[in-house]
């Protein structure tokens, strides 16, 4: 069995938007765009661990002119694949991911919009982002994510004033006679339609050096359920080490195996094991409270 239920690939760290919620915005990584070579590369060193590749850590996976030959190399090694993006550029896209059999999911972020000052009303982004799943839906079982992870908490206020208009243009966009700001008072999960779902979630702070430990003792399924590898081939043991601050090898040149054999991956995961963070950038993330 394969030991990680997926593996982020992060095919760019750019992206079109600059949200006020995403560390993209601030990123002091240079800017990447991985090559085919590069791709190939780290599908074959990943593929004896994983069936599931999702294309995120950051950036805009929809800005790598490549996206859609790494879709059919996936297909080929037997992958599956999940995409997360804002949305803006989906039709642009639309012919590539209508003909990819590994597409597996599609994440919209569309609390991305009140996070950024936009060019098209609220009204066209939505509405485009419903027609493209109307139209894939037709042709092929993609699953499709509603994101608003925009919740405000006690500690972070959150940008989320066009929640309401957000949830009636949803409710308009696909004839549904539920009022889904009723509903999501009850569950954060709402199935829309067949295989379409709406996820509300807190807005949380991405772990960084520079912000107060949040705790020692915690737990991760970093390095457990996933790895991510970023545009440059740095692998981090978790999908929130956005600025590579836990570099644990470069896949380039270090065989996947001898990287997840290291002295500090062996440390990190047996640290969780025992409910420890023992990296600086762990304890001071807020997102692995959830677990």
């Amino acid at each position: 069995m394969p030991r990680f239920k997926k593996v982020y690939i992060e095919i760019t760290n750019r992206c079109n938007l600059k949200c006020d919620f995403c560390p993209s915005a601030t990123l002091g990584r240079q800017g990447r765009v991985m090559t085919e070579s590069d791709f190939i590369h780290i599908l074959n060193e990943v593929k004896p661990y994983t069936k599931y590749l999702y294309f995120h850590l950051l950036g805009e996976p929809f800005l790598n002119p490549r996206l859609g030959r790494f879709l059919q190399l996936s297909h080929e090694a037997g992958m599956q694949v999940n995409l997360t993006t804002n949305g803006t550029l989906i039709d642009k896209v639309e012919d590539v991911l209508m003909n990819a059999p590994a597409l597996r999911q599609i994440n919209f972020s569309i609390h991305s919009f009140e996070a950024n000052q936009n060019n098209e009303t609220l009204e066209d982004y939505l509405l485009k982002i419903a027609n493209f799943i109307e139209r894939i839906q037709a042709v092929k079982p993609v699953y499709c994510n509603l994101r608003l992870w925009n919740m405000s908490t006690e500690e972070l206020e959150a940008k989320n004033s066009l929640n309401q208009q957000i949830l009636r243009l949803i409710e308009q966009a696909f004839d549904l006679d539920v009022c889904l700001s009723e509903t999501l008072q009850q569950t954060h999960n709402v199935k829309i339609k067949d295989r379409v779902f709406l996820n509300m979630a807190e807005k949380f702070e991405w772990p960084t050096l520079d912000r107060e430990i949040i705790s020692e003792k915690m737990f991760c399924y970093g390095l457990r359920d996933h790895i991510g590898i970023q545009a440059d081939g740095t692998v981090v043991p978790c999908c929130l080490d956005s600025e590579g601050k836990i570099p644990l090898g470069n896949i380039y040149n270090t065989p996947l195996q001898q990287i997840l054999d290291s002295e500090r991956a062996q440390n990190i995961y047996e640290g969780f094991s025992r409910r420890c963070a023992v990296e600086e950038l762990c304890k001071r993330c807020g997102y692995a409270k959830r677990y």
